[in-house]
């Protein structure tokens, strides 16, 4: 039993022992995240992992680190917190495969202004499910309880991941050529980028989020809290098949910031425009703010989530491999010879 207790922290907003509580709450999702190397369960001061280099000369360790945005405003007005978490873990893991790395572990930081133990187990739960898509361990975290920071019903999302991949099978871009395919693999949606213009477009409240919209053939907050797809097992598997050369995750920036990421200078992407198949929510945010263009493909994924750079001679046998993972992958522009950047033609 847990003997720690303190009235005049929790007489100043702080309540210890709302922590614990949503501590043993959060265990049974965190189970569900166990894979081989976890060696300890949450509550240490630190999450371990055994590293099994087996077929891997040269390690690598690759990191990234994100949040949910200002995405986690719809959330609260929605009042659905079970489904943010996946998100934020999308948007650390679908990084670190994009170098080629197998993510192993995560850590989520959850910043609270009232410690609600069954909302907190409700965002853990969501962090566990995304963890569990990507094969990840999910070793730890942290939940801090700040009044006075945030309004008691807001809370604030982030989370960190490491991955391995050996250092000679590291995607480098500088193997892209003119010539070479771009493969779509489809969004699920806005994913967890751009929200700030979404909830101006909108002027979102929980009226309006509430009520369904034809288009999208759901309400408008249903639509918008949609999780960001997860590519790392189909993209793992790929990568175990097909010579992939270079791989852009679609997030802030849209198209024109992400994809000359994957690409050498000297190169540039040419996107056939009819071939992306353009999400409703993204004709109504077009339309409803009357968004040109360019500031889409800027803003947005548009319905691509991420784009894989192979050599022509590989691309119907990547389509092969990504749809036997279950994707539905499309071949939606090339590289050619140019200035660094971008053509949506």
């Amino acid at each position: 039993m847990n003997e720690s207790f303190s009235n005049s922290y929790k007489a100043a907003g702080v309540d210890v022992t709302a922590g614990y509580k949503a501590v043993e709450l959060m265990k049974q999702h965190v189970a569900r995240t166990v894979v081989p190397g976890v060696l300890d369960g949450i509550g240490g001061f630190g999450g371990m992992f055994e590293l099994d280099l087996t077929g891997i000369s040269k390690p690598v360790l690759v990191s990234g680190t994100d949040g949910v945005g200002t995405k986690l405003k719809i959330a609260f007005l929605m009042d659905k917190h079970d489904t943010v978490g996946i998100d934020c873990v999308a948007m650390c893991v679908n990084d670190v495969v994009c170098c080629g790395a197998k993510p192993l572990f995560f850590l989520d930081y959850i910043a609270v202004g009232k410690n609600f133990p069954e909302k907190v187990a409700q965002i853990v739960s969501g962090v566990a499910e995304g963890c569990v898509q990507s094969g990840c361990a999910l070793v730890g975290g942290e939940t801090a309880e700040m009044p006075g920071f945030y309004p008691e019903d807001e809370y604030d999302l982030a989370g960190f991941t490491v991955g391995v991949v050996d250092k000679d099978k590291v995607l480098n871009r500088d193997n892209v050529t003119p010539g070479d395919v771009i493969v779509a693999l489809p969004s699920s949606g806005v994913h967890s980028n751009g929200f700030s213009l979404v909830r101006k477009v909108f002027s979102v409240d929980e009226k309006n989020l509430s009520a369904h919209v034809d288009e999208l053939g759901m309400s408008l907050g249903e639509c918008l809290l949609t999780p960001t797809r997860l590519y790392v097992k189909p993209v793992l598997e790929l990568l175990s098949q097909v010579p992939v050369k270079s791989i852009s995750h679609i997030t802030g920036g849209g198209f024109y910031e992400n994809i000359p990421r994957a690409l050498p200078q000297g190169t540039r992407a040419f996107i056939e425009e009819k071939a992306v198949d353009v999400l409703p929510i993204f004709q109504l945010i077009a339309k409803t703010g009357n968004i040109d263009k360019r500031d889409m493909f800027n803003t947005f994924n548009m319905g691509v989530g991420m784009c894989i750079i192979v050599a022509p001679d590989q691309a119907d046998r990547a389509l092969s491999v990504l749809k036997a993972a279950g994707e539905q992958p499309k071949i939606i522009g090339e590289v050619k010879a140019g200035d660094h950047g971008i053509q949506i033609w």
